[in-house]
């Protein structure tokens, strides 16, 4: 398998499959597409419209396990991916059917949802942005609304799955939320002493340490992925 990934520093979709894969030890080969712009000419949608990227998105999954139109399959969308993962791999998700439904359905509130968090607050491993953080913090009551659904979101599932992660054993939901980590660590986000817990957690999983690594290794700043600072 292939898994198609923009800038480690910044790209949060990308981010969860990867962490997925590499934290449950699946193989596979990156394609790493730098972000130079999201225009249609640009280098960065080029090379997806070369692997077949109809979407020009990414993550992509090539899956050359199984064919479409005399090709390996093409897998778009982060759910999309997780699923399909699934059916290599059962641990992608947890093994009781009902926490399987609980981490589902937070998947799929993170996938459609928290939006002022994302906007607010794009990944960004490298910088740090507590200053920033507090004056979002301070004048966004979304953000704020925000942090608190995630806050409870995240106890419920730990208080039913018992730990150490969301439901219990890692799975795609931890997957989902690492890059949400990634924002709270670099904003510098108030949380409660449960939900930091769990961020601590998270951020010292092997994978997303070599994420970590990556983002860092980088060194590519992105003006267009930069609201809140000036090029280093």
């Amino acid at each position: 398998m292939q898994l198609a990934i923009g800038n480690k520093n910044y790209s949060s979709w990308s981010m969860r499959p990867w962490v997925l894969m590499r934290e449950l030890g699946m193989a596979f080969e990156e394609i790493n597409i730098r972000f130079d712009s999201f225009d249609a000419d640009s280098q960065f949608k080029q090379q997806l419209t070369h692997l077949g990227a109809a979407t020009g998105k990414v993550p992509l999954l090539i899956d050359d396990s199984a064919k479409h139109n005399g090709r390996s399959l093409l897998v778009y969308d982060s759910l999309a991916i997780t699923e399909r993962l699934f059916e290599h791999n059962a641990r992608v998700w947890p093994s009781d059917t009902a926490m399987r439904a609980l981490a589902r359905s937070a998947c799929a509130e993170m996938h459609s949802s928290f939006g002022q968090l994302r906007s607010l607050c794009p990944m960004n491993i490298e910088a740090d942005l507590a200053d920033q953080g507090a004056l979002l913090w301070r004048d966004n009551a979304g953000l704020r609304a925000d942090v608190a659904r995630l806050e409870r979101l995240w106890a419920d599932l730990m208080g039913t799955g018992k730990g150490p992660m969301l439901c219990g054993a890692f799975s795609a939901v931890d997957a989902f939320f690492a890059p949400v980590v990634m924002r709270i660590n670099s904003y510098a986000l108030p949380v409660s002493k449960t939900a930091q817990a769990y961020c601590e957690r998270v951020t010292q999983l092997s994978s997303v340490q070599a994420w970590i690594d990556g983002a860092l290794a980088e060194q590519d700043f992105l003006d267009f992925e930069e609201p809140y600072r000036f090029k280093p």
